[in-house]
């Protein structure tokens, strides 16, 4: 895709998230609804996840899917069989598009050539690495299984098999990090021309050990003081133009904040969650949107396992006309290309400055945002303290 704009359709698109919780081992960082669990636990949940495609495809019979998504936890800790399974059951229950784009999130130390074989025979089309440093002391520290030397033979490995559209996931201003760690990060995956690379700075989320670490530290740090082991917000910030500097010389475009793609290899099911085109989240505490409605499933293993084969939905909020167009903008403005006013009024009946002159004129007079071309965009001042510009829509 180049530009972003939204794609006026005359049948109703779907995407659809495939949520794996299992993994090896629980990451210091990750808060994501993951856990380890045994073979026999793990054959239980794809079954149920078999059923449940199979329900959710009785309902959504009008529905074209565009995009699917394995993630997780480690999608690419299940066999390959598992993975066609799943594939099968969703080509057997829902109408998917041809050239639909299929990804799986895999670890690196999980692949294999026998996985990457049902992966290319079920369709799957996009890999999706979670790198996330080329220094091991920093794997290491941040509790990932594997070594930028096995990241290398697992990537080696799906190319020479034919995967031509792989992204590679990173992580910077790690605690400790120098911006010259994180510039040696970049040089030698920008070395392997993957054709999309996230790019995201560390959340220190609670209920992680990092939390339960560094929590103070990321405290301090946003009160304004010095902190002791994370980097200085001046240097997160540098990190992140670097990066921006350093990809744009080798072709990648910033599409997203934290998103970077070779022209046309932008990650199309993403760009649906941010453009709020409908998709359906399948398995352990996925969430939803359709027809303005948000949903999502259980979050607990065991009443997911139990509750098979009668699932429902849990937490329903059906969005008003104010919800909507705040996702609108604090969504789109995620784009470097921004919203569209024609799009805004098309889909709300009202005019963009009806509803946020007031925002837009303070943060275009704070040079925090840019107007062009009947769009609205981030500046690049902007994209740096984007929580604080996103949070002046909120109505």
């Amino acid at each position: 895709m180049g530009k972003m704009e939204k794609v006026h359709r005359t049948r109703k698109e779907l995407e659809l998230y495939l949520h794996i919780p299992f993994c090896i081992q629980k990451c210091n960082y990750c808060d994501f609804l993951s856990m380890p669990a045994k073979e026999e636990v793990r054959r239980h949940y794809v079954n149920c996840l078999l059923e449940e495609i199979r329900q959710k495809g009785e309902q959504c019979k009008e529905y074209q899917v565009s995009t699917v998504f394995f993630g997780g936890g480690t999608p690419s800790l299940l066999v390959g069989v598992q993975i066609a399974e799943l594939m099968e059951a969703i080509r057997n229950s829902f109408q998917v598009d041809a050239d639909a784009e299929i990804t799986i999130e895999c670890n690196p130390g999980t692949l294999d050539r026998q996985k990457l074989l049902f992966y290319q025979r079920s369709g799957v089309n996009r890999l999706s690495i979670g790198l996330q440093s080329a220094v091991n002391r920093e794997l290491q520290l941040l509790g990932r299984i594997h070594t930028y030397e096995q990241f290398l033979e697992n990537y080696d490995l799906a190319r020479k098999m034919g995967f031509e559209n792989i992204n590679v996931d990173l992580i910077s201003a790690l605690p400790g990090q120098k911006t010259k760690d994180w510039e040696y990060t970049l040089k030698k995956v920008m070395e392997l021309r993957p054709e999309h690379i996230s790019a995201y700075s560390l959340m220190v989320e609670e209920g992680t050990p990092f939390h339960e670490i560094y929590g103070q530290d990321a405290r301090r740090r946003e009160q304004g003081e010095h902190p002791r082991y994370l980097p200085e917000e001046e240097t997160e910030q540098e990190m992140y133009q670097l990066t921006g500097q350093m990809l744009a010389e080798k072709g990648y475009r910033r599409y997203e904040i934290s998103n970077y793609a070779r022209p046309f290899k932008e990650c199309r099911h993403n760009i649906g969650y941010w453009q709020r085109v409908p998709y359906l989240g399948l398995g352990l505490g996925s969430s939803s949107l359709m027809e303005e409605r948000r949903f999502s499933n259980t979050g607990s293993l065991e009443e997911y396992l139990n509750r098979c084969p009668e699932f429902g939905k849990e937490n329903i909020t059906v969005l008003g006309k104010n919800q909507q167009m705040e996702e609108f903008m604090f969504l789109g403005l995620r784009m470097t290309d921004g919203i569209s006013r024609e799009e805004f009024e098309k889909q709300f009946e009202l005019e963009l400055e009806g509803v946020y002159g007031t925002a837009l004129q303070k943060l275009c007079r704070e040079g925090m945002l840019l107007q062009k071309a009947g769009r609205i965009c981030l500046t690049e001042e902007g994209i740096l303290v984007s929580n604080y510009v996103l949070s002046q829509f909120l109505l």
